[in-house]
């Protein structure tokens, strides 16, 4: 069997999302003997390998175990596990359109010169009513994308880039740069994130570009238990941590400059009297409390500069 392309699923207590993840990526319109899935159980202690057992008898789905804690390791593991000449991600909670492997591949071999990496739009599977105060602006902090109906390089990560719940690499490329790094994305319960773009980062800056099509579409399933202010609250302060990791992973600041960062941010809120009340009082305006959840990314960002040591260690 020459397997082209190996879907990974990595997963951690979501044995109920997980099924219908399966069930998407055994529903492809790419022939079988093309491609194969592979989870990735990152220490679940509900019926994960009972789920994924129940699939392994009927096709190509192979279990693989990881002990340590945290999604960038289950996502190497993943990888470095495959026996694909690519790797897709696909979350536990998301399900994956019927041509979305074909997609992929169209992408990887057809685009000239090749990608490396690919990815397309995030649509949301809502589990309850969205709140009137959420705004546009915040849907990113639930992974949902939509940059375009038109497949194009992203040029600028910052203002557009691809999500790990929904991203394919060649494993060549991985390998070159040795794939996600451990002190991104969620460990446990802590609300890191941001692994998939200073990936993307890497990528770019080795000469290889970030492909979008929006054909490459997931559903992915937002959860009533996010759809809270004080989840939004925590999601954009940890957003700041990450947005701090990723500024010491690539500037490695002597303690001096992390020192004078973060005071030429905090005198930046101090002078700011608008955001600092949005931070004190509650709201659903829409536009209020998405000022609140970017003040709070300063906040996240001056404690992680201040708080992590040597994070390329």
């Amino acid at each position: 069997m020459n397997i082209l392309i190996s879907a990974i699923i990595c997963t951690h207590n979501r044995a109920g999302y997980l099924q219908k993840a399966i069930q998407s990526l055994m529903d492809q319109r790419t022939p079988t003997d093309k491609y194969e899935i592979v989870v990735v159980d990152n220490c679940s202690t509900d019926s994960t390998k009972k789920v994924v057992d129940q699939f392994s008898a009927k096709g190509n789905v192979r279990y693989i175990f990881e002990p340590t804690l945290g999604l960038s390791y289950a996502r190497n593991t993943g990888w470095r596990s495959a026996r694909g000449k690519y790797v897709a991600y696909l979350d536990d909670d998301a399900i994956a359109c019927p041509v979305w492997l074909d997609k992929i591949l169209e992408a990887f071999e057809t685009v000239t010169p090749r990608p490396g990496c690919v990815g397309g739009r995030v649509t949301p599977i809502w589990e309850a009513s969205r709140p009137e105060w959420l705004s546009d602006w915040l849907l990113h902090g639930l992974t949902i994308i939509d940059w375009s109906d038109m497949p194009h390089i992203l040029t600028n990560l910052s203002e557009e880039w691809l999500v790990g719940a929904n991203i394919a690499f060649p494993v060549e490329i991985l390998e070159r740069v040795g794939g996600f790094t451990p002190n991104l994305d969620r460990a446990g319960n802590n609300l890191l994130s941001s692994g998939d773009v200073f990936l993307e980062n890497q990528i770019k800056n080795m000469g290889y570009s970030c492909f979008y099509h929006p054909d490459i579409t997931i559903g992915h399933h937002i959860f009533e238990s996010r759809l809270s202010q004080s989840w939004f609250i925590r999601r954009y302060y940890w957003q700041g941590v990450s947005d701090a990791v990723i500024h010491l992973l690539q500037e490695r600041p002597s303690m001096l400059k992390r020192l004078r960062f973060a005071y030429s941010q905090a005198k930046i809120l101090l002078q700011s009297p608008g955001k600092l009340k949005t931070l004190i009082l509650p709201t659903n305006n829409p536009e209020r409390f998405t000022q609140k959840c970017f003040t709070l990314i300063i906040l996240g960002h001056i404690y992680g500069v201040l708080r992590f040591v040597r994070p390329w260690q």
